[in-house]
C-alpha cells in the first residue's frame, strides 16, 4: 500500500470533520495551519479527494503528485510543532504549470517529444513558492509549446472549461484556470506572453494577476538556455486564485529576489497612496473589433461598482492600444520563427496551424520579416510606452475588456484563417498589453448565458497594489462565486 492509499484508510476523526478544505481560500489555509486549527496534512488529502472528484472531468491537473505533496505536508506540520519561521504559504497545497522546470518533474510543454524532460532544479518562480512554504499537489495543462489560447496537445490531451465543455478553459494557463475554479488547489502558477494567465483566469471565471514585467522573476527554463527577446522583455510568471485577496498573498511570495532573472527589480509592493479621487479610463473600442454585449455589460457593471466607491470612471479613447496589438504579433512571432523547425517536427497539429494562421494575418500588416523592421518594432514600442505612461498620470488606472468575446469554443482558432483573423481581434487585450509592459488583473464580474464574464484593469508599473484595491471593489459586487462542480459529467 503506497502513502496516498494509506493515507486515505487512516484519515483521523478530526480529517474527516475538515473534509471540506478544499474549500478554504489560501490566506484561511495559511492562517489555520500556523494556528495549528487544521494541518497541511489534512488540507493536501482535501484537495487530493477533490481531484480525484473532479479533474477525470476536466483534465486540468496532467500529474498529480500525491506522495510527494504528502511528504511535504508532514513536514510542513513538523515545522510549525517546532516553532520554526514559516512562509506566507506554508502547508498550502498549489499547483505549478506544466511548462516551468520543477526539481524531479518533467518540464514537457505538452510535447510528446519533450515527455521525460526531468528537471534537476526549480524554475525561479517555482523556487519562490517552494521557499514560501507551498506544497506541491499537481501540475497543470498547457497547449503544446504553450502557444494558442486552448489547452489541448497530444500527450496530456485537452483540458475542460468546467462551465461549458464545448469552450476553452483558456491558454496557455488554461490548467491552473480550470483546477483553481474548480477547487483542486486555492493558487495555481501561470505565465502570461500573450494572455496566458488573464485570459484562462476569464474563461475559468477566476482571478489573475500579470504582474509588471520585472516584479517576480521570470526565467522559466534552463539557465544554462538563451532566452529570446521578446521573453525576456515580455514574459511574466504570476498567479491564478479565486480572489484577490490570495492574489496579493502568492504575489508576496513569489516575488523574491532571484540572481538566475536578469531584469527583476526589487520595488516595494506598496507604493505611496494615489491621489483621490482615483481617475480611472473606460477603454471600449480601439477600432479593432466590435465587443460583443456580454462584454460591454461586464464593463458597465464594473464601471458602476468603482463610481459607487468613490473612484471617477471617464470613458478614453488610446488607440495606442491597436498599434500595439498588431506590434506584438511582427515582434513575438520573428522571435518564434527560430522555434519552428522544432515545432515542425514535435509540435501537434493545433499548433503548427494556429502558427500557420497567425503568421498569415501577421504579413497582411507587416509584409515580409526584416531585421529593419523587427528594430524599427522595438524602437516604436519605447514610444508606446511613453505614451500611456503620460496618460496614466492623469489616469492611474485603466479599465479594459479581457476580451472582446466570451471564451471561444474548443479549436476555433484552427477552424480556418478567418476563424483565426477573428480571435486575433478579440484578444487585442490580450496582445498589446505585453508590448507595454505594465500590470493588468482579470477580475470576474458574473456568468451570462451559463460562462462567466470578467473585466482587466491595468495600472502603473509596480503598482499591482492599486490594481488589487480597485479589483476587490468589483470583486465584492460580483455575482459570480467558484469553485464549482463541473457543470457537465
Amino acid at each position: 500500500m503506497n502513502e496516498r492509499q494509506e493515507s486515505k484508510s487512516s484519515v483521523s476523526k478530526s480529517e474527516k470533520s475538515t473534509n471540506e478544505l478544499w474549500n478554504w481560500t489560501a490566506r484561511e489555509l495559511a492562517h489555520g495551519i500556523r494556528t495549528k486549527v487544521i494541518s497541511s496534512r489534512e488540507a493536501v488529502i482535501s484537495c487530493l479527494n477533490r481531484i480525484d472528484q473532479v479533474n477525470p472531468k476536466i483534465n486540468a491537473i496532467v500529474e498529480v503528485l500525491a506522495e510527494e505533496a504528502l511528504h511535504a505536508a508532514s513536514e510542513a506540520d513538523q515545522a510549525v510543532s517546532n516553532g520554526e519561521d514559516l512562509g506566507p504559504l506554508h502547508g498550502v497545497p498549489t499547483a505549478t504549470k506544466i511548462n516551468s522546470h520543477q526539481a524531479g518533474h518533467a518540464t514537457t510543454e505538452g510535447v510528446v517529444a519533450f515527455k521525460d524532460n526531468i528537471a534537476s532544479h526549480d524554475s525561479p518562480p517555482i523556487a519562490n513558492l517552494r521557499k514560501a512554504g507551498a506544497v506541491f499537489i499537481g501540475r497543470t495543462n498547457v497547449p503544446s509549446f504553450s502557444l494558442r489560447w486552448f489547452s489541448n496537445n497530444d500527450l496530456h490531451g485537452r483540458t475542460l472549461n468546467p462551465w461549458d465543455s464545448s469552450r476553452t478553459p483558456g491558454g496557455s494557463s488554461g490548467g491552473s484556470g480550470a483546477a483553481v475554479a474548480c477547487g483542486m488547489v486555492p493558487i495555481a502558477h501561470g505565465n502570461d506572453i500573450a494572455g496566458s494567465i488573464r485570459y484562462p483566469a476569464y474563461a475559468c471565471g477566476v482571478t489573475g494577476l500579470r504582474p509588471t514585467v520585472g516584479r517576480i522573476p521570470s526565467w522559466a527554463g534552463s539557465v544554462d538556455a538563451d532566452q529570446s527577446l521578446a521573453v525576456q522583455m515580455m514574459s511574466t510568471q504570476g498567479p491564478l486564485a479565486r480572489n484577490v485577496g490570495d492574489l496579493r498573498l502568492a504575489l508576496s511570495a513569489m516575488s523574491s529576489i532571484d540572481p538566475r532573472d536578469c531584469i527583476q527589480s526589487p520595488v516595494p509592493l506598496i507604493g505611496e497612496p494615489l491621489k483621490r479621487p482615483i481617475r480611472v479610463g473606460l477603454l471600449r473600442d480601439v477600432g479593432v473589433i466590435k465587443l460583443h454585449s456580454s462584454v460591454n455589460q461586464a464593463l458597465d457593471a464594473a464601471a458602476s461598482y468603482l463610481n459607487d466607491a468613490g473612484y471617477v470612471v471617464e470613458e478614453v479613447e488610446l488607440p495606442l492600444f491597436a498599434e500595439a496589438y498588431k506590434l506584438w504579433w511582427l515582434i513575438v512571432l520573428e522571435d518564434i520563427r527560430g522555434m519552428m523547425p522544432m515545432i515542425e517536427e514535435f509540435g501537434d497539429r493545433g499548433t503548427r496551424l494556429n502558427l500557420q494562421y497567425v503568421s498569415e494575418v501577421s504579413a497582411e500588416w507587416w509584409g515580409e520579416p526584416s531585421l529593419e523592421k523587427f528594430k524599427r518594432g522595438y524602437a516604436r514600442r519605447g514610444t508606446l510606452i511613453m505614451q500611456l505612461q503620460q496618460f496614466l498620470e492623469e489616469y492611474p488606472l485603466l479599465l479594459l475588456p479581457i476580451s472582446a468575446e466570451q471564451a471561444f469554443k474548443q479549436d476555433e482558432d484552427i477552424e480556418s484563417i478567418d476563424s483565426g483573423r477573428r480571435l486575433m481581434a478579440a484578444q487585442w487585450p490580450m496582445s498589446a498589453i505585453p508590448v507595454l509592459g505594465f500590470p493588468a488583473i482579470s477580475v470576474p464580474t458574473s456568468v451570462i448565458d451559463g460562462l462567466p464574464m470578467g473585466v482587466q484593469l491595468l495600472g502603473r508599473r509596480f503598482r499591482e497594489d492599486t490594481l488589487f484595491d480597485a479589483a476587490e471593489v468589483i470583486e465584492a459586487h460580483a455575482s459570480i462565486s467558484t469553485p464549482i462542480d463541473p457543470k457537465f459529467g
